[in-house]
């Protein structure tokens, strides 16, 4: 025992570990906030009793503000703090070039510029219909999508600035830094360690995370942002990259829905895509092409994450 200890892991050992951590961790801070919400009346019966459904919860939004950042504490950032600790020799969080601004306004940029293209994608996700066999998988998947919409509404369709700076917190902020030492940080260091190829470790990981959300009719538009995280992490070596567009993401999406909801304006108009003029696509495309170039032109010489990308 004391010399397995002692012993780097094995790739495989790294993600077992994770796993084991990921369901301890997990389970211990969920069921730790559930105990609380019964011992302050919290309607925690309620939510035991729908068997986890969080719409039960609506009348005691502090409750499921709490069950949801426990979530994400308990789920992804204690399972990856705890690997890093356990393996010191492994750098899951590099942050090197922290203070290069340049990164973080490019990593933005190309989150906004690939904006109509990402629309156009998630619109066909969206739509998207399975053969005449798979009916019932895509009935399953539909009632799947509608649960996770219904609560998605009721959380971030406010109309107050405290709901929404709350919101911010909960949905943006915890979740930016928790999943991305989780998916870019932990996972898709070990996966690089085990198929030794940095790209198929990005789009793996971007699928792995995309997966976790059960969001299927929106699952390829995730699998995008998910990869272009990952190339922010192993162009700059910089976690924090990744986490600033993680949050921006999150954030316009939180704060968007604040404004639509004074304007009167419904959940459904908030995921409703745009259509645009087909130059526009083009125009997405080839401005979302030129910041990556730019983006690892500028990042090149600092490449220490692993194996070079050429």
């Amino acid at each position: 025992m004391i010399d397995f200890l002692e012993k780097q892991h094995s790739p495989w050992q790294s993600i077992l570990l994770l796993l084991l951590l990921t369901f301890a961790c997990s389970i211990s801070i969920q069921i730790l906030v559930i105990v609380l919400g019964l011992l302050t009346n919290a309607n925690a019966q309620s939510f035991l009793s729908s068997g986890g459904d969080l719409s039960a919860l609506q009348n005691t939004p502090f409750f499921v503000y709490a069950l949801l950042a426990s979530s994400t504490f308990g789920t992804f950032y204690l399972p990856a703090i705890f690997l890093q600790k356990r393996e010191p020799y492994n750098l899951y969080f590099p942050s090197e070039n922290r203070n290069n601004n340049l990164f973080y306004i490019l990593a933005i940029a190309g989150l906004l510029a690939f904006g109509p293209m990402m629309g156009l994608i998630g619109e066909w996700n969206a739509n998207m219909t399975l053969p005449e066999g798979l009916k019932g998988v895509e009935n399953w998947m539909r009632t799947q999508e509608d649960a996770s919409n219904d609560l998605i509404r009721n959380i971030v369709m406010v109309d107050s600035i405290g709901l929404l700076f709350i919101n911010i917190i909960v949905l943006a902020v915890f979740p930016a830094i928790a999943e991305e030492y989780y998916f870019r940080g932990s996972v898709m260091h070990i996966l690089q360690r085990i198929v030794k190829n940095q790209h198929l470790a990005i789009w793996i990981t971007a699928i792995i995370f995309s997966a976790i959300h059960v969001q299927f009719f929106g699952f390829f538009p995730r699998v995008l942002l998910g990869a272009f995280f990952g190339y922010m992490l192993i162009w700059t070596n910089n976690i924090w990259v990744p986490i600033v567009g993680h949050f921006v993401n999150n954030a316009t999406v939180t704060i968007l829905a604040y404004y639509y909801t004074t304007q009167g304006k419904s959940f459904e108009d908030l995921q409703s895509y745009d259509n645009y003029p087909i130059f526009v696509y083009l125009g997405s495309l080839l401005l979302t092409t030129a910041i990556a170039l730019l983006f690892y032109k500028k990042s090149k010489s600092n490449i220490n994450y692993g194996e070079g990308l050429d």
